[in-house]
């Protein structure tokens, strides 16, 4: 079995039913989710856009709060202060360009503020729009550590190689999963390297085990 296949073997019997753990009930709450994880948690999402979105729960409500009180509701992530700008706006382009309905095209999701192209992967991924393979940091951490990509290629890079290397049915899947992989096993501090299936591949794990000054994390049952 290839690199590749033995990598797709391991994720499928750790994570076989990895999903977004992001928090949403219509499309537009996605997009204003997968925006707002930027530099932060989907953890930390999720409490701040329980509040925002049963306070403000339609695009009409949100267009019109007032951008301190988006503020002091998203406060705990991280450059909210801009954040916050992007909600309000969001909202207000997609009442008042799209008549209230959030566009699912590429070329229409890319002229919302704050919507790159990460997200704008995973909003289309998520909601069956088309398959696509968002590269966050875990996704580059864990594509680089087990040589899916070069340590020095940009996220745009990582990306091409994962979907040249991936079927593109499984897409999605392989992208849930390498965040659940990174998220949760191959972390960036203290990784599980001593009961991980994948270390014998692994550029890190070969580069702790010839340097004394590596550390290899605890397994985590």
């Amino acid at each position: 079995m290839n690199r590749v296949g033995e990598i797709e073997k391991v994720l499928e019997k750790m994570y076989p039913d990895a999903y977004c753990e992001l928090n949403y009930r219509h499309d537009y709450e996605l997009l204003l989710a997968v925006m707002l994880s930027a530099q932060t948690t989907d953890k930390r999402v999720n409490q701040v856009t329980k509040v925002l979105f049963q306070k403000y729960n339609t695009l009409e409500k949100l267009k019109q709060a007032p951008i301190e009180d988006i503020e002091s509701i998203i406060e705990s992530i991280g450059t909210y202060h801009k954040k916050a700008i992007f909600v309000k706006e969001i909202a207000t382009k997609i009442v008042d360009d799209y008549q209230g309905v959030m566009p699912k095209s590429r070329k229409e999701l890319e002229k919302f503020p704050g919507v790159g192209r990460k997200t704008i992967n995973v909003v289309l991924g998520e909601l069956g729009i088309e398959p696509n393979i968002a590269v966050d940091t875990h996704v580059e951490r864990v594509s680089k550590r087990l040589g899916l990509a070069k340590e020095n290629d940009s996220v745009l890079e990582v990306e091409k190689k994962l979907k040249r290397k991936l079927k593109r049915d499984d897409w999605v899947k392989r992208h849930h999963q390498l965040i659940f992989f990174g998220r949760y096993h191959c972390k960036a501090i203290s990784p599980g390297c001593s009961c991980c299936e994948l270390k014998e591949t692994c550029n890190f794990h070969k580069k702790i085990e010839n340097n004394s000054w590596g550390r290899k994390g605890q397994c985590l049952k």
